[in-house]
């Protein structure tokens, strides 16, 4: 189902839950609400749609991923970056991105994966794991 964008920076400030089997409708709906923002937007958090989960979904190269519990283990490549997020108002802001992360996380069935992702499909993972992590651009 579609949900209603949170635009509470008190809300989005907050970290979020470790994600269980119950929350699995939650992924769903995220990946609802990002396909109906795909003009604008490239990746969501749960906590985008009110929920403070630890669950991600993004373009990966075309083809939407989601991804339960992300946890960046290792990082290189340090850049500046400008992004905006359909959470925040205003325009976009300056940040610090890796070009390079390996990414922990957990599949729809609790597998856990590991894998690297670079360039750009690594700048959408970071902002929307600090989503996870309360932190705002």
């Amino acid at each position: 189902m579609i949900k209603e964008l949170m635009h509470d920076p008190i809300f989005l400030g907050g970290k979020s839950e470790i994600v269980t089997i119950e929350d699995l409708q939650t992924a769903q709906d995220l990946l609802d609400t990002l396909t109906a923002h795909k003009d604008s937007c490239v990746g969501m958090a749960a906590n985008m749609i009110g929920v403070r989960k630890r669950i991600i979904a993004f373009d990966n190269e075309g083809k939407y991923m989601v991804m339960f519990n992300p946890e960046i283990i290792k990082k290189s490549g340090p850049y500046d970056a400008e992004e905006s997020c359909l959470s925040l108002l205003g325009g976009p802001r300056k940040c610090k991105r890796f070009q390079s992360i390996k990414v922990q996380w957990q599949t729809e069935k609790f597998e856990t994966r590991i894998k690297t992702f670079t360039g750009w499909t690594a700048q959408i993972i970071q902002h929307e794991i600090d989503h996870c992590n309360g932190v705002l651009i």
